[in-house]
């Protein structure tokens, strides 16, 4: 098999992994780690792949059992690429080979290509623009010649008006005639025109149906081409079964495949394991080369498995397999008991939420700070949720005792009335000594919960920061961060990002290092200020720093 590889370094003091980690929260296997070192130095090696992948693209190394008690690898990246013929064989093929120029998908895809080209001729050419012009022209025009013809028919009343007001004018049949025919030329102007603006619609009206033809026959054929290649993508699991995409996501709340399923990394190798019958040892995917404008990402740094493409494919290909829970965040064993109220009085609750407890009741497991409080204070009116903390980050949350409280606190988070102050540890040591990051984000729909930053289509994410101190021996730096915005992952996004201080939060299983589920994300809520919602007076609430800051 030219795309299994034998170990070039000695592996013999690495013990073989019992069961297969989880794509989507693991530790990368000291194998896979060698595994990923090895294909690194591969395409290092060979300057037209290194000159690819430098792009920026995800990788992933499959370790298998390749018999006689031996372990090998299987490498795959995720994605369409066309590398030289003498390089393609390193890698895991496709699945479903999207780029074979003789397929129907390469067929088709010119096809809908020619037809965008039109409806770009269409759009942007003259004939449109042309017809649009006289269409707007004509109207303008007509609208001009009838207001001038009011006018006059309106001065020619009033000099009747007078006539008559006068008895200068002893026959008003002459005034009558007048007054008719003026009327009847109104509307003989206006049928005329009427007649000019109907053709010069209609020009334009059948500009447009064609634009709007073309339009519908590009989505029906692009629909069909991806329902037809979502039919050829036909994965199989360790049982030897066999699903399509559309099978597999029949039963998600998307019910349809995201562009782009069955195409990543992990899919691949997992499905040429089964076909060659070598059982999966360790997975991993790295990203090798420059990052990507919107998407956090690090050359050489590991990641989980994307969600909303992976999780479905990989639920029904992992079956049959011994392995790691599918599924294993940060969390919390902390209960009602537990709770630790740092403020409290007849319209505000405030609360120390540890880290891997999640502020509202959702998949996770275990229960919610609301959850909590709710147990605790039976007699809350509601809705209390004020903020919210991600699952993973620990600090104080406000909560509301009444409806009235609650509008207003949360009428100060969204006008920027409220001051927040947060520490976190970083996996790395940034460069500045404080600054404002300003980097819009929106939700990546791809990676759920991931988020992106977007520049055109984001909303706006401003932080303020300050570098506390640093650990050069350790390769941390701890900040302290003033978000001005409160957007979803706002701080967690403009550390890792590369246009933001480009360090990763420590035990961030998104956009950092570290991938395993028992080392909490180190980002803590420690100070909130504001004007209390009834009194008028300043509130300000202090929680101190957790342990595993202290352990520094």
């Amino acid at each position: 098999m030219e795309c299994l590889h034998f170990f070039d370094i000695d592996i013999s003091s690495m013990a073989v992994p019992e069961r297969l980690n989880s794509p989507f929260n693991y530790e990368p296997h000291p194998l896979a780690l060698a595994a990923a070192r090895q294909v690194r130095r591969h395409i290092e090696s060979e300057p037209v792949l290194d000159e690819i992948f430098s792009q920026g693209k995800m990788l992933g190394v499959l370790v298998v059992a390749a018999g006689k008690g031996e372990c090998a690898f299987l490498a795959a990246y995720s994605g369409s690429i066309e590398l030289p013929r003498s390089e393609a064989g390193y890698f895991v093929p496709p699945v479903f080979d999207l780029l074979d120029a003789a397929g129907y998908f390469k067929r088709e895809e010119r096809e809908i290509s020619c037809i965008n080209h039109e409806i770009e001729a269409i759009e942007h050419g003259d004939e449109l623009a042309a017809a649009r012009s006289m269409a707007e022209g004509v109207s303008r025009a007509a609208s001009s010649e009838i207001e001038r013809y009011r006018q006059f028919m309106a001065a020619a009343k009033r000099r009747r008006d007078a006539a008559r007001a006068e008895r200068s004018c002893a026959d008003t049949s002459a005034l009558i005639r007048e007054s008719q025919h003026q009327k009847a030329e109104l509307r003989r102007l206006r049928k005329a025109w009427d007649e000019k603006i109907e053709a010069a619609r209609q020009e334009l009206a059948a500009i447009e149906t064609r634009l709007a033809d073309l339009k519908a026959e590009r989505h029906r054929r692009s629909e069909a081409l991806q329902r037809w290649i979502f039919s050829r993508f036909s994965m199989l699991n360790a049982r030897g079964e066999r699903r399509d995409l559309l099978e597999i996501f029949a039963g998600t709340p998307q019910r349809i495949p995201p562009a782009g399923a069955g195409e990543c990394a992990a899919p691949r190798l997992l499905q040429y394991a089964y076909l060659n019958s070598l059982r999966p040892l360790a997975i991993a995917e790295f990203w090798y080369g420059s990052s990507h404008g919107s998407h956090v990402r690090h050359d050489g740094m590991f990641y989980t498995a994307c969600r909303s493409k992976c999780l479905p494919i990989l639920n029904f290909m992992l079956q049959g397999l011994d392995m790691d829970c599918i599924d294993l965040p940060y969390l919390s064993q902390a209960g009602v008991e537990d709770l630790n109220v740092i403020y409290e009085d007849k319209w505000i609750i405030a609360v120390d939420k540890p880290a891997g407890v999640p502020t509202v009741p959702g998949r996770s497991c275990g229960k919610s700070l609301l959850d909590m409080l709710q147990e605790r204070y039976t007699m809350l009116e509601g809705p209390v949720v004020v903020h919210r903390l991600d699952m993973d980050t620990s600090g104080i949350v406000v909560f509301a005792r009444d409806k009235e409280t609650h509008k207003r606190l949360q009428a100060m988070f969204a006008g920027r009335l409220v001051s927040k102050q947060y520490m976190a540890l970083l996996d790395g040591i940034p460069t500045t000594d404080s600054g404002i990051i300003n980097l819009p984000l929106r939700p990546d729909y791809e990676h759920r919960p991931m988020q992106v930053v977007d520049e055109a289509g984001g909303y706006e994410a401003v932080t303020r920061y300050d570098v506390v101190k640093r650990y050069p021996g350790l390769n941390r730096a701890l900040v302290r961060f003033y978000p001005l915005t409160g957007r979803t992952h706002q701080l967690r996004v403009h550390a890792a990002h590369r246009l933001g201080l480009g360090t990763p939060i420590v035990g961030d299983r998104l956009y950092g290092r570290r991938l395993y589920g028992g080392d909490r994300l180190h980002l803590h809520a420690e100070r909130l200020e504001f004007v209390h919602p009834h009194t008028g007076r300043p509130v300000v609430l202090h929680s101190d720093l957790p342990s595993c800051f202290a352990d520094l």
